[in-house]
């Protein structure tokens, strides 16, 4: 067999196509020989190649012709021609054989070439030509869901646009970690997805894992499909079991999403249903304890594929490095689509997920370091009841399609979080750290727990248009949305005022450990001393927007991005003796205000495009000042250039970008006063250049990686002197890496696949006050997989190893568990092994 290269000119443009002659003549696809297929159900294209390759035949097609289409695969004993029919069975195509050898696939668009089979073995092979047009499987809609597909490219991300606009198209700064990046680091939280994007950090809440800072802000805010998912500053958890990929969009975000903090959004899309079946089963063990099982099952529920089903979910069960902290966690995610017709689908997704675990808040900081103790060590005792956290999701989608140009889109999230926790914390907890944590190492202590609930309701209504205007090309979104969220906090037991009997040593904490049920019963049963008459607070949120956008493009090499928002938000907070009496004397402020976005992208030639952005923010603060009045809205301002390439045929996309963001009324914790929720008011600036790279560079290498030079600083602070100082947790350099090699190419169902990684952060201050900071450090991760099939089944088996190196190091300080920075430090884990068995069909 050989493989000719030839180009066809059509439109101006020149395209590469690959043209697959057989050598054997005649030839006839109709052979009386059987062998046996054993091919997955997956993209047509896909199936075609393994047919090929199965067949020790190339086949040669337009890839327009397959794009969008799929095959249920085959199993078992044909000749050429059944396994080619049986491909094809359900596509809309046949393979049908010529009077001169050449097989051709039959679909309402007529004949197409599959391959000229004329020339004997021994022949000059000549100049091939196809008049068809030709395709790109990355571009294919479908690509992206494919199940076997474990591709590290991605072309487009709604997240930026709310459309199917190009990233490398559009101006702005927006990175994708796809499901196959997710599935070779076996992430099981989006925590740690999030490692491989520039400038984001994880910021965990008592060990929860919604917390992140972007561009040097924190952002608690997680969106599910576009719509906001969590309430603000509660701790919640999120799941990767029925993720299909995470967004980030950088920058200020409230032209198209509204309230969002500046730095950035982080955007989870969710599995959907799949019109072909697919059925898999994972069992991970690993260090501690550590057990998961996750499942993801899809298909058709009728023959003419109108409904369709998926269902996948996820148990997990584990100890920790950390003394005495566990997680018991299950997820499940039923969905089911709808096509009454060709134009319109419908889907309903719930999402469940309970969770028991021990809530964490780190160790404390001696002199300007993270305290000389075993990471390991935990500060609370054994006997901390047990907490929990139960979310479910409601959530649906509506497209409708006019046409190839016009659509409506709507979506609705229903979001229901509970979470309860307490523990033996450090007392006080704000402050200095001298009056907690004494020099002999003596630490006080109390019990202290809090309740929170969540609702959140959210929808959209987007108009999508495409259209063209003299010599210009307009993407064209108009829309409207709305959400509102009620959040109920009750605070008890004592987080101010020691308790003698509490004390624990962290040198030797083991004496300490062992505190009387009874006793912790009867200190939780006692309301909060920090805010007599105050414990139980409601906090009220609702939010109208109405945006609009054009992206225009001129001459294919001139993109301009504009639009803009105007929101109107409805807050009040009240606290009281009871819940009742909370909502009853519940206030109202209202506040509105315009938000623009302007961006131009310039490709001079086909490889690089040239952007530069601006844009804002506003969101409506809803937190107390010590007096009881309340803050002006929020507002962020970014400036933003950069460069954007695609290498290697388009399979790797680079950005590089350098941004200027100013982001005033912060609110943070007032620590002049003994109430938890008192906030005070600051301004921020953070400015900085930030890289990603993440696709293909070859079939058999595939790379994600970024860095980030962050300066983070506090501008103005109203309530002390903190004025120019590094804000906390944010690295000044930080990075990430990760490279894996497929032996066989990452198409293939067989043979074995290697990664090898490292994440890199500088040092960190730990709080506003920069009294502490905690060191650099690199970890370093690796796995091994092998791919092998039985019969029409896919078995993996892999062994990953995080932190390879067994290095020490220290994630963040933990801003929003009730504890001074200084006092709650979140150490990384050690040396970490995880080995999984995955089968698929």
């Amino acid at each position: 067999m050989k493989t000719i290269k030839t180009t066809r000119h059509k439109g101006g443009e020149t395209l590469a196509l690959t043209i697959l002659t057989i050598l054997n003549s005649p030839f006839t696809i109709a052979g009386e020989q059987t062998q046996a297929f054993h091919i997955p159900p997956q993209s047509l294209s896909g199936a075609l190649n393994d047919y090929a390759e199965a067949a020790n035949v190339q086949l040669s097609y337009p890839a327009s012709q397959a794009a969008g289409l799929r095959s249920n695969g085959i199993d078992g004993d044909y000749t050429s021609e059944q396994a080619l029919q049986q491909l094809l069975t359900g596509t809309g195509l046949s393979a049908k054989q010529t009077t001169n050898g050449t097989a051709t696939l039959v679909g309402q668009g007529g004949l197409v070439k599959v391959a000229d089979t004329s020339q004997p073995s021994d022949a000059t092979l000549p100049k091939v030509t196809v008049e068809a047009d030709s395709g790109d499987p990355y571009d294919d809609p479908n690509w992206a869901t494919d199940p076997y597909n474990k591709a590290y490219t991605t072309r487009k991300s709604a997240t930026a646009t709310k459309t199917d606009t190009p990233i490398f198209d559009t101006p702005v700064s927006v990175q994708v970690v796809p499901r196959s990046v997710m599935d070779d680091q076996k992430t099981t939280r989006i925590k740690d997805a999030l490692e491989n994007v520039s400038g984001v950090r994880a910021q965990p809440t008592l060990g929860g894992g919604n917390g992140f800072i972007i561009r040097g802000f924190r952002n608690s805010r997680v969106y599910r499909n576009g719509l906001l998912a969590n309430a603000d500053g509660f701790s919640s958890e999120f799941d990767a079991g029925n993720v299909q990929s995470v967004d980030v969009l950088k920058g200020p975000a409230a032209v198209l999403f509204g309230r969002i903090e500046p730095g950035g959004l982080v955007n989870v899309t969710t599995k959907k249903p799949l019109d072909i079946p697919y059925y898999s089963l994972e069992q991970q063990f690993g260090s501690y304890d550590y057990y998961r099982t996750q499942w993801d099952a899809t298909g058709a529920v009728t023959d003419d594929k109108t409904v369709l089903y998926r269902f996948t979910g996820a148990y997990q069960n584990n100890n920790s490095f950390r003394d005495f902290i566990f997680t018991d966690r299950v997820l499940v995610n039923p969905s089911i689509t709808w096509r009454p017709t060709d134009k319109t689908d419908l889907t309903l997704s719930v999402e469940g997920l309970d969770q028991d675990y021990q809530a964490d808040f780190g160790i404390p900081s001696i002199g300007k370091r993270p305290a000389p103790i075993p990471i390991s060590r935990s500060l609370d005792d054994p006997n901390s009841p047990v907490d929990h956290i139960s979310k479910a999701q409601v959530s649906t989608e509506i497209n409708h399609r006019f046409n190839d140009d016009w659509a409506i889109h709507n979506r609705f999230l229903a979001s229901f979080d509970d979470e309860a926790s307490s523990f033996v914390n450090p007392t006080p907890t704000f402050g200095p750290r001298e009056l907690a944590l004494l020099p002999d190492g003596t630490l006080k202590r109390n019990i202290f727990g809090q309740i929170t609930h969540n609702e959140t309701y959210a929808t959209n209504l987007d108009l999508t248009g495409k259209f063209r205007l003299g010599f210009s090309k307009h993407e064209t979104l108009v829309g409207f949305d709305f959400f509102q969220s009620t959040q109920k906090y009750h605070s008890f037991g004592e987080y101010n005022d020691p308790n003698p009997a509490l004390n624990i040593n962290i040198f030797n904490p083991a004496p300490s450990y062992g505190i009387s049920p009874a006793l912790i019963r009867q200190t939780l049963a006692r309301p909060a001393n920090c805010c007599a008459n105050t414990g139980f607070a409601v906090f009220n949120n609702q939010w109208y927007g109405a945006y609009f956008q054009d992206h225009i493009t001129l001459w294919d090499k001139l993109h301009i991005l504009g639009g803009g928002r105007y929101d109107w938000a409805d807050t009040g907070f009240s606290y009281t003796t009871s819940f009742n009496l909370s909502e009853a004397t519940l206030p109202s402020r209202k506040d509105e205000g315009f938000s623009p976005r302007v961006g131009i992208l310039y490709q001079p030639i086909k490889e690089l495009g040239i952007y530069g952005n601006w844009t804002t923010s506003f969101s409506a603060n809803n937190a107390p000042a010590a007096n009881g009045s309340t803050f002006d809205p929020q507002r962020g301002e970014q400036f933003e250039v950069g460069l954007k390439t695609q290498l290697f045929d388009d399979r790797l996309l680079a950005t590089l970008a350098y941004y200027h963001l100013v982001k005033d009324n912060i609110l943070v914790l007032d620590l002049s006063t003994v109430n938890i929720n008192d906030k005070i008011a600051n301004k921020q600036r953070s400015q900085g250049i930030e890289l990603d790279v993440t696709g293909q560079v070859t079939d058999k290498l595939s790379v994600i990686g970024s860095y980030a030079f962050t300066d983070a600083r506090i501008l103005v602070d109203h309530g002390g002197n903190t004025a120019g100082n590094r804000m906390p947790n944010v690295p000044e350099h930080s990075g990430s890496l990760w490279v894996k090699y497929d032996l066989n190419g990452y198409g293939s169902q067989e043979g074995f696949s290697f990664g090898l990684g490292g994440v890199a952060a500088g040092a960190r201050q730990g709080d506003f006050a920069n009294s502490f900071q905690m060191p650099g450090y690199v970890r370093m991760d690796a796995f091994a997989a092998y791919k092998m099939k039985m019969g029409p089944t896919k078995v993996t088996t892999q062994f990953n190893i995080r932190n390879l190196l067994d290095k020490t190091y220290y994630e963040s300080t933990d801003p929003d568990s009730n504890i001074a920075s200084s006092l709650g430090i979140a150490p990384g884990a050690p040396l970490t092994a995880i080995g999984s068995i995955r089968v698929e069909y």
